[in-house]
């Protein structure tokens, strides 16, 4: 027995020493095992690229909501505090929660009257999801014990309606952002990144153990995407948009802004359409109508047709046609007005949009000539706008009856941006530039550009000759006696501009639709017509409320609006001058503000002090001549006259006197909750009001 017991004591010792040197136990490495038992991964989530608008500043950003859930069980107390809402607080509770939430005291007070010995915690249901961080404060600052939240990443769409289709939405899944629509669908793996993970050594208190190492896979943010679109022009455009199509009751209104020159596209918009942020109006529509929907576009074709006919050697500037009906193997053509105006010129017939003389010049260029132009102006194949899929668009081109018809705009069915592309043909001395609406996408973990757009010619389909004739004859349109587009004129420019009126094909199958309201209106506008650069394009379908039954008076309600902010921003921008920003920091109030309104700038003072302590910019920063530059004193901090300042110019007041700043529409303020001169303090929280 004693050999037997000695025997089994020095195996286990030895067994224990070999374990002790070696940290092996059959095979396994007990160290590692050990530190794997204990090691602890923090997930650090990657920061979802930011969506910018032309001027830098964000139209979908990361941000952080919050789910309200409110303990009741009479359990939840620690260290003798108590966690749980007490019953004598549950009507104070209920108030709050109502007060600032989107669900009745009644519907409350009942959720919290549940039995807390049955129900550790109740929540709210869709009323106490996707919460903001400001209405969270607002809950938090009565300090109500068991009312709890929780984190969760969200998407913030600031602007609410602005280009909402191309924008798109990015939802979260599993707790994390996946694009579901526009660019944040299409470049959902940019704008994602990459998440990070943080290890280390912890006892069971999860304590960090002493001599142990952290390790940490750098997070990699999502690239921040900067596109075309300009933010005055875009909220001019929605704005007019929203109005008329209250006005017009149409089923459909689509319309794009574009700079001939480069591609880029200004502002682009459709209705129906949704706000971003709350997804109001979102069942109405999911698809992108301005390169998936192909349409008839009647008499704006009229534009590549003519520029076709004198491109291609067929058009006689003394050549006459008769109007009113045209027969084509025993099939006739009409004129909108079938009396027709007798022997008319093309440039005649082009300013009156006779339907006959389009199809006459069709018949003088022959289908193949024809044909080809339809296809160098870039119709019947996809933009590549690289916005999801395209629509090709098709065309009915059997019969002679059929071809002419297509000189005119109907039987060819085509995308808006299809019709951006070719007119930016006309608009630009016979070059056409492929639609952009991505400027540049822009690592941020190193600032570097990892994309560049750039202007893409993708044809040469007429000569620059031929663009200024056809131009000619877009002037005529809008000033010559007999022309049908007066109301498309604007004080102080030149405009060109084509309209046009296109019969909706029977869905039913059988022709065309009948009645008033069944066409597709729409009109091309260029300008400035002695050196064109900008495209307007506007479709409005089916409206049942036109005033006057007129469409170029209703139309040019949301034309001129829009173009004329676009040539008043060009003027605007032409006039100004790039300059650094000097150093205030430090020097008199008085000084500081007359020096940089001395070289240009538009200074704005917070607070009453004598002293500059802070800038909104960057000593030595570029700025263009006429921004607004914002200068913080030493004194009591004072709320300024914000009647006209943009987003961006109120978002650095945000960021530089600490104050929280909540936005509701889009455009230029009007309204703000502290009235100018008011004390501001750390703790406000400013409503401010966008039109």
């Amino acid at each position: 027995m004693i050999m037997l017991i000695t025997l089994g004591t020095i195996l286990i010792v030895g067994r224990f020493f070999s374990i002790a040197t070696s940290h092996k136990a059959r095979g396994v490495d007990l160290k590692t095992s050990v530190k794997q038992l204990y090691m602890s991964k923090t997930e650090i989530k990657a920061k979802r690229g930011t969506i910018y608008d032309a001027a830098n500043q964000p139209i979908a950003e990361d941000t952080t909501s919050y789910s309200v859930y409110i303990v009741l069980s009479k359990s939840a107390v620690a260290y003798g505090k108590k966690l749980y809402l007490p019953d004598n607080k549950k009507d104070e509770a209920a108030k709050v929660l109502s007060e600032n939430l989107p669900i009745s005291y009644k519907r409350v007070r009942k959720i919290l009257s549940a039995n807390p010995k049955k129900y550790y915690q109740v929540e709210l249901g869709t009323a106490g999801e996707n919460i903001s961080l400001e209405t969270k404060k607002k809950i938090d600052s009565y300090k109500l014990s068991g009312i709890n939240f929780t984190p969760k990443q969200a998407r913030l769409y600031p602007n609410g309606y602005f280009s909402s289709h191309i924008v798109g939405l990015a939802e979260s899944e599993n707790n994390k952002l996946i694009g579901v629509m526009g660019i944040e669908k299409v470049y959902n793996k940019q704008l994602s990144g990459k998440d990070g993970v943080s290890t280390e050594a912890t006892d069971s208190h999860g304590v960090r153990l002493p001599g142990s190492t952290q390790k940490k896979q750098a997070v990699q943010n999502g690239d921040n995407i900067y596109t075309t679109l300009d933010p005055k022009i875009q909220s001019t455009l929605e704005t007019q948009l929203t109005t008329n199509q209250k006005k017009f009751n149409a089923t459909s209104i689509n319309a794009v802004v574009m700079d001939a020159k480069t591609g880029k596209v200004l502002a682009a918009s459709q209705r129906p359409t949704f706000n971003s942020q709350t997804k109001k109006g979102l069942d109405q529509v999911w698809r992108n109508t301005l390169i998936e929907d192909s349409y008839e576009p009647g008499s704006t074709m009229k534009v590549l047709t003519v520029a076709a006919a004198i491109n291609s050697g067929h058009y006689n500037p003394n050549e006459i046609f008769g109007t009113g009906s045209y027969s084509i193997d025993g099939q006739s053509i009409y004129d909108w007005n079938r009396s027709g105006w007798g022997y008319l010129t093309v440039s005649q017939g082009f300013a009156r949009s006779s339907n006959v003389v389009m199809a006459h010049l069709e018949q003088k260029m022959g289908k193949k000539t024809w044909m080809n132009y339809i296809r160098k102006f870039g119709l019947l194949r996809p933009v590549g706008l690289g916005l999801g899929s395209e629509t090709s668009g098709s065309i009915n081109y059997k019969y002679p009856i059929d071809q002419a018809n297509t000189a005119y705009g109907q039987g060819i069915n085509v995308s808006v941006m299809q019709m951006m592309q070719a007119f930016s043909a006309i608009a630009n001395d016979g070059k056409m530039v492929q639609p952009r609406i991505i400027d540049k996408i822009v690592d941020p973990n190193n600032g570097k550009i990892v994309f560049q757009s750039k202007t893409k010619v993708v044809g040469r389909p007429i000569s620059a000759k031929t663009s200024k004739k056809v131009i000619d004859m877009m002037k005529g349109v809008v000033y010559d006696k007999d022309g049908l587009g007066h109301d498309y004129q604007i004080d102080g420019y030149k405009i060109a501009a084509k309209t046009g009126t296109a019969q909706i094909a029977n869905p039913n199958g059988g022709g065309y639709m009948s009645g008033d309201a069944n066409y597709t209106f729409s009109v091309v506008g260029i300008a400035p017509a002695d050196k064109p650069r900008y495209i307007v394009y506007i479709t409005v379908k089916q409206p049942k409320s036109f005033n006057n039954n007129n469409a170029t008076e209703n139309i040019a309600k949301i034309f001129k609006p829009v173009m004329k902010q676009v040539l008043d921003t060009n003027s605007s921008q032409d006039n100004q001058i790039s300059k650094n920003i000097p150093n205030v920091i430090g020097e008199d109030t008085k000084n500081a503000k007359e020096k940089l309104a001395s070289i240009g700038f538009n200074p704005a003072v917070i607070g009453n002090g004598n002293e500059i302590v802070e800038q909104s910019e960057k000593a030595g920063s570029v700025m263009v001549s006429g921004s607004k530059v914002l200068l913080l004193s030493n004194g009591q901090k004072t709320m300024p006259d914000l009647n006209g300042w943009s987003r961006s110019d109120i978002t650095k007041l945000s960021k530089l006197t600490g104050i929280k700043v909540t936005f509701k529409g889009s455009g230029y303020a009007y309204y703000q909750s502290i009235a100018a001169g008011g004390e501001l303090k750390n703790s406000d929280i400013i409503e401010i009001k966008l039109k």
